[in-house]
């Protein structure tokens, strides 16, 4: 069994997962900056929606509660998959059921939290009025005078300008200026959170489902350098080495010349996955777009305040699924692996791996230790993980490296 070190060390992941989102929330109690505005700024007299398309309890249901749930289903039921055989022991699937369930949301967490968090922080930096700001203010236009940015513009113009002058939110006569009321929510327009947390979580969905159920662009591995015309010739079968050993002519024709070499074209090494997995995509992506529309309507942000918190959404989604899982086309939808015993808590210098040959526990076996040249394994860790999976695993990397 794993060892209490290293299960304590991914017992304070979540807590880091977890404080990074509790910093986001606290952020929700700061006032934010208030950017000057213009009493008759067209850009920002758009009604005030009291009923939003998406309010905030259903992006959470859509965003977190909805991916979490398909996660845990996924890894239930599909997990490991076909290439465990039928005397596989239960003990071994129930743990990779769990560590691909743990894995899951450790990632789906983290991209929620640090795009929750990000976007909380730049609201309050930018302090962005948002399009219906006029109708949450309700500017007294009698102090006007009284608070503006820039006195000396009103001096130039003079009565030209009348309101067509930059003031500071101490016009508006709304009562509600609590933290999180309505007055200075008018200005947290960017970058949108919707946005973001929509595309942090949906993506992060549509990574982890093309991964578990191999839907992506037809991947072709690199090769070394070859002379050889089987790799992209139009006649060579799959299995070059029984096509080889048949006289085509009385001449040494392209194929035998190479009889030696193994070789799959490169016509036979991938193909595309049946269109209907492409739902899995288009459904959370989707849904994401949806979402983004939806603030634009109910005229909570303007255009690139949506692109923006959608890009902060993408990127975490993106690094937290490669943090924790193997790539798409080579992964074979897996999640990495644990860290070793002697590196749960880090490696420092001159190692340049969180795997080791230590195992998980002070006196386990290790589980990369005693391969042979090719990488074979035998036999069962103490762990109760058996070397025969950690070997289909190396050796279906290596292939596909090369």
């Amino acid at each position: 069994m794993p060892s209490m070190k290293l299960v304590a060390s991914y017992i304070f992941d979540w807590i880091c997962i977890i404080a990074i989102a509790a910093v986001g929330a606290g952020w929700e109690y700061i006032y934010p900056y208030n950017r000057p505005f213009s009493p008759v700024n067209l850009d920002i007299s758009y009604p005030f929606e009291h009923h939003e398309t998406i309010p905030t309890w259903l992006l959470v249901l859509v965003a977190l509660v909805a991916p979490a749930g398909i996660i845990f289903i996924v890894c239930m039921v599909f997990v490991p998959g076909p290439t465990a055989s039928r005397g596989t022991p239960k003990a071994l699937i129930w743990r990779r059921k769990l560590w691909e369930w743990n894995i899951g949301w450790m990632g789906l967490s983290l991209s929620l939290a640090t795009a929750f968090m990000i976007t909380q922080g730049m609201k309050l930096i930018f302090g962005k009025p948002r399009p219906d700001l006029l109708s949450r203010c309700q500017p007294d236009l009698e102090k006007v005078s009284a608070n503006l940015v820039n006195p000396v513009v009103s001096k130039v113009l003079g009565d030209f300008t009348n309101n067509w002058v930059l003031v500071t939110s101490e016009v508006c006569t709304n009562p509600d200026r609590s933290r999180g009321g309505e007055l200075m929510d008018g200005f947290k327009s960017f970058p949108s959170g919707h946005s973001s947390f929509s595309w942090a979580g949906l993506l992060y969905l549509t990574l982890f489902l093309a991964s578990k159920f191999a839907v992506a662009i037809p991947f072709l591995p690199p090769r070394p350098f070859s002379t050889n015309p089987n790799h992209t010739s139009a006649i060579a079968p799959s299995n070059i080495k029984k096509q080889a050993s048949m006289a085509f002519s009385k001449q040494e024709s392209p194929i035998s010349a190479y009889a030696d070499e193994y070789v799959v074209p490169i016509r036979y090494q991938n193909a595309a996955p049946p269109v209907y997995t492409l739902i899995l995509i288009l459904v959370p992506i989707g849904s994401a777009i949806y979402i983004c529309a939806s603030r634009y309507t109910d005229y909570r942000h303007f255009g690139f305040d949506i692109l923006f918190g959608s890009l902060i959404g993408i990127t975490t989604a993106w690094f937290s699924f490669r943090f924790y899982h193997l790539p798409i086309t080579r992964g074979a939808g897996w999640a990495w692996g644990p860290r070793s015993y002697d590196r749960a808590w880090g490696i420092g210098v001159g190692r340049g791996s969180y795997v080791g040959t230590e195992g998980w526990s002070k006196g386990g076996r290790s589980e990369t230790a005693g391969a042979g040249v090719n990488g074979a394994m035998n036999g069962q860790s103490n762990e109760g993980i058996l070397q025969e999976e950690r070997e289909s695993d190396v050796t279906a990397t290596h292939h596909h490296a090369v």
